[in-house]
């Protein structure tokens, strides 16, 4: 999970989505956590598929998660971004059950709370989410700092059965989408024999090349544009034949805003 941003006086933000089925129990939420500077509330969901589909598209690092919602529920959400081999938050599940019902939840879970949710006991879980990201990102340093492999200066690109030769600085973008990696060059598209996208980018310059989004590695060289989204995102227009548009992840366009002083 990437790490989060820093407030005026020091503070880390964990971004944080609160997922209920029940409008007031979501409301409640929000209310309460507006005491805690270090949590952002960055979207709500009303059910299980919403919840599915925000996480994988904003990347919280916290989850609120209400285990007993219609259709999809709160364990059922996490089975289903496991089977997706999408990063997982840390989750904290909400129940109305008591603590026999809830002793097999925390094994998914980073804790658990019973509604109503108290105030004491909602800082409990806070303050565990905070500790277990900052010992996440202290242990992640060290991976940071560790001998990268040997950046390649070509890439062999499959494109109408021929196998071509680029220079990786003349790489637009590269997506990965049901195991393949497709890689956009000014000229043309193609397939890398690369399997993920965490093997190509360690491959390359990474002053360079910049992972935008799980799913998309770009040249920051090659941004054409940057383009205001939804919610206070961007999506970069790209400098390929398409002119390709990708979106940037929330926790991606702290640095996007970062590196173009937007």
């Amino acid at each position: 999970m990437s790490q989060g941003s820093t407030g005026q006086q020091g503070t880390a933000v964990i971004s944080t989505l609160i997922a209920d089925d029940e409008q007031l129990a979501r409301d409640e939420l929000v209310f309460l956590l507006k005491d805690f500077p270090e949590i952002e509330v960055v979207a709500t969901a009303a059910n299980g598929l919403e919840a599915f589909e925000l996480i994988q598209e904003l990347e919280p690092e916290l989850v609120f998660l209400d285990v007993q919602m219609p259709g999809l529920d709160g364990l059922g959400v996490i089975a289903k971004l496991r089977s997706a081999g999408a990063p997982l938050p840390h989750f904290v599940l909400t129940t109305a059950y008591d603590q026999y019902a809830v002793d097999a939840f925390r094994l998914e879970a980073l804790d658990y709370l019973l509604k109503p949710v108290e105030k004491e006991r909602l800082a409990e879980s806070v303050g565990r989410a905070r500790r277990f990201i900052e010992e996440k990102q202290a242990q992640e340093k060290p991976l940071e700092a560790a001998p990268r492999s040997v950046v390649r200066s070509k890439l062999l690109v499959k494109t109408n059965n021929r196998n071509l030769i680029v220079d990786a600085q003349d790489l637009v973008y590269a997506t990965i989408e049901d195991g393949m990696i497709t890689v956009a060059t000014a000229q043309f598209e193609g397939q890398s024999n690369y399997r993920t996208i965490e093997e190509l980018q360690s491959n390359l310059d990474p002053e360079l090349f910049w992972r935008v989004h799980r799913s998309f590695l770009v040249n920051i060289n090659k941004i054409r544009e940057v383009i205001p989204w939804f919610k206070s995102s961007f999506q970069l227009k790209m400098n390929d034949r398409k002119q390709t548009e990708i979106p940037v992840s929330r926790i991606q366009t702290r640095r996007l805003r970062t590196l173009l002083k937007i």
